[in-house]
């Protein structure tokens, strides 16, 4: 019968695998509120990570919490001995139950992942002086370690807004964590079976897959290092490539092309439909509006009596009094008298001659005319 694994040889093996500090380990409890009972677990803190185990002698985790994504921490009850102590963790996707029979390994517990979480060592805490010191020395190492957020970068920019130093990402690179890319994989197995993801070490990455095997399916992941060369999958013999799209190219020709990326279908309208026309409404056309003007005032002359014109004499001759009389008519009128003057003359000496007076000739005309 082979022997038990040294436990040293085990936390050998797991800081190889998680390449990450420890800072506190034991058993605990814990569950998901839609779960009825707690599981045991072997419980490793490395980093801000939660590594959970089936037992101390399992080489890999079984399942992970990042406690940096905690919202809260809340306890069921205060401090109490002899008391099981329960923590209900808030995660962005799930809420999370651990339990801790002995009061005193729940508040070390709490301890270590307030102080984690927080940045800072809690004044409430209950614990001894030996303790707290091992809780201001995994504060400067972390501190150390990680000065700044240990989440990467951002997921990649849209293609409008791509640099000649922003990687070219493929469709299935989601911005998860571990646990949350096996639980879309799990739940949602029509969108595809590998996911491409930050790492927890900044600027690096990691692939998520989801392979079916004869018992249901396996999730397995693979740590992606990105160096000047390229990109490095951390596999045994390790594979160097030069784009995270040749990562995933390399994955899908090492399962022959059984494995879909995993990418989120996009909903479609499938019938067309349209608005029914508008009714036609009679408008009357637009009024001009018309200019307001007073009317015209028209002065009616009052008559006048003017006083009447004296006949002129038969022998006088009226010249019209329009200075812009041309000469013609002027001559006119002026040869007209003339001739008038010379008849007169004529007339008299004809009545010199005949012996009659001139003006009983000039009597007898006008009886004679009238």
């Amino acid at each position: 019968m082979e022997g038990r694994p040294h436990p040293r040889a085990v936390h050998r093996r797991r800081e190889t695998i998680t390449a990450l500090p420890l800072y506190h380990c034991g058993s605990l409890l814990k569950k998901n509120l839609k779960e009825k009972d707690f599981r045991n677990f072997y419980g490793e803190l490395r980093g801000t990570t939660l590594f959970l185990y089936k037992n101390d002698t399992q080489d890999t985790y079984s399942e992970r919490l990042d406690l940096g994504l905690i919202k809260s921490m809340d306890m069921e009850s205060p401090y109490k001995k002899k008391v099981p102590t329960i923590f209900t963790l808030s995660l962005p996707l799930e809420e999370v139950q651990l339990k801790m029979d002995n009061a005193d390994t729940g508040e070390e517990w709490r301890g270590f992942i307030m102080t984690l979480v927080n940045k800072e060592i809690p004044s409430d805490i209950q614990m001894l002086p030996g303790q707290k010191i091992k809780l201001e020395e995994m504060l400067t190492l972390e501190n150390k370690r990680n000065p700044q957020l240990e989440r990467p970068a951002l997921p990649p920019r849209p293609g409008f807004l791509q640099t000649k130093d922003t990687p070219d990402m493929p469709a299935c690179f989601f911005d998860v964590t571990r646990q949350e890319a096996e639980k879309l994989l799990s739940e949602n197995p029509e969108n595809g079976d590998i996911i491409l993801r930050p790492s927890t070490m900044p600027k690096n990455y990691a692939l998520t897959l989801r392979q079916k095997i004869d018992r249901g399916h396996v999730l397995k992941n693979y740590r992606v290092t990105s160096t000047s060369a390229g990109f490095v999958i951390e596999l045994e013999t390790p594979m160097t490539v030069r784009s995270l799209n040749d990562v995933l190219k390399y994955f899908l020709e090492k399962t022959e092309y059984r494995l879909r990326p995993y990418i989120v279908a996009q909903p479609y309208d499938t019938r067309i439909v349209m608005d029914p026309p508008p009714k036609c409404v009679n408008k009357p056309p637009p009024v001009v509006p018309k200019a307001q003007v007073a009317p015209m005032q028209r002065f009616q002359a009052k008559d006048k009596h003017l006083p009447p014109v004296p006949k002129p004499d038969e022998g006088d001759y009226v010249l019209p009094e329009d200075p812009d009389m041309d000469d013609h008519m002027k001559k006119k009128t002026q040869i007209a008298g003339e001739l008038q003057a010379v008849l007169q003359k004529r007339r008299g000496n004809i009545y010199v001659e005949s012996g009659n007076d001139e003006d009983s000739a000039y009597q007898n005309e006008e009886g004679i005319v009238g």
